[in-house]
């Protein structure tokens, strides 16, 4: 599999949060502001779009913010996410970023622990589900 790094809001990643976060999960406030200003990993397996997520830098120096991963239900389970994240980590590194904040879901707050990150905060609603804000502070080791 193969992962893309986009400055735009790529139709493979609207068609993949559509499917998990609106058919799936039932949000309605998907696609936002955000989409034009972030960065878009898309991971595909071959033509087909099966993960992605975004990043932006927050107003904080060297803070970037990491949002909407998903990954498709027939690909659950296969490391897929944990294999976005590192990418989204190493695309931070290289931005000269040195800690990732992302909004979890609480139901997903275990796989974000096992990526290193831990809880900031109290849990929110967003859209009438919990989150909690997590953050991980990145070593400099480039992956390269």
């Amino acid at each position: 599999m193969e992962i893309k790094t986009y400055n735009f809001l790529p139709q493979a990643a609207t068609a993949v949060r559509t499917a998990v976060f609106i058919e799936e999960q039932g949000f309605a406030n998907e696609m936002d502001d955000i989409d034009r200003r972030a960065a878009h990993l898309v991971m595909w397996d071959g033509e087909i779009p099966v993960a992605t997520c975004r990043v932006f830098p927050d107003i904080r120096e060297g803070v970037y913010i990491l949002g909407r991963l998903a990954v498709m239900k027939a690909y659950r389970g296969k490391n897929i996410g944990a294999e976005m994240m590192k990418n989204a980590e190493e695309y931070v590194r290289n931005k000269g970023g040195s800690r990732i904040i992302l909004h979890a879901q609480c139901t997903a707050m275990e796989f974000y622990r096992k990526q290193g990150y831990t809880e900031q905060g109290e849990i929110e609603e967003e859209e009438g589900c919990p989150h909690m804000w997590m953050a991980k502070e990145l070593n400099s080791v480039r992956l390269e």
